[in-house]
């Protein structure tokens, strides 16, 4: 497979269990609980805490204070702005034990969420979509789909560079043209571009 062995600042804890990518960094104070998986070259900043059972996929960026309860699903390539958050149970009480309701969210590949992002349980982050900072998820967001506010609505489509797209839905940057289909929702097409 090559790549280097995972780097781990020494103020961090790795629990038994936990497997870890090569040239993935782990930056100061952060702490991954048991049965964690996290994949390649991925970055995770300080104070990250990633709880049992998470999944996180390959090229993905967690900034700093972010917290990935169990029953959350990152794919490759995603980016968590700094102190986003993630929750895993609709209804917590601190005297109820509801580990039995945690639900799952899935992060779909190369997805954005901006920094002081609030991801509500259950729910799917479709892929290259961006939330923007301090939004507030509250269902499942298209692939592609700009998200702000609160509760977080739709207010445009996004290319894969993240640029937003503009009436004809080609991406200012790359020229990439794209394709809305109320069935699949917005999708690159590779016919028209060849990129």
């Amino acid at each position: 497979m090559g790549g280097s062995a995972p780097w781990i600042h020494p103020s961090s804890i790795i629990d038994e269990g936990a497997t870890i990518g090569n040239d993935t960094k782990i930056w100061h104070f952060s702490h991954i609980m048991e049965n964690v998986s996290i994949g390649s070259k991925c970055i995770l900043g300080q104070n990250i805490m990633i709880g049992r059972d998470v999944k996180i996929g390959s090229g993905c960026k967690i900034q700093n204070n972010v917290s990935i309860y169990s029953g959350v699903i990152l794919e490759d390539n995603v980016f968590c702005g700094p102190s986003c958050v993630f929750t895993n149970v609709l209804n917590p009480r601190a005297h109820l034990d509801r580990k039995n309701e945690f639900q799952k969210t899935y992060v779909r590949h190369g997805a954005t969420i901006g920094a002081n992002a609030t991801i509500l349980c259950g729910i799917e982050i479709g892929r290259f979509s961006f939330i923007g900072a301090g939004s507030v998820v509250i269902s499942s967001v298209e692939s592609h789909a700009l998200m702000v506010g609160n509760p977080a609505r739709r207010v445009g489509w996004v290319s894969e560079s993240g640029d937003t797209l503009n009436e004809e839905l080609v991406c200012p940057r790359t020229g990439q043209q794209y394709t809305l289909d109320l069935e699949n929702g917005l999708t690159r097409n590779y016919e028209i571009d060849g990129v």
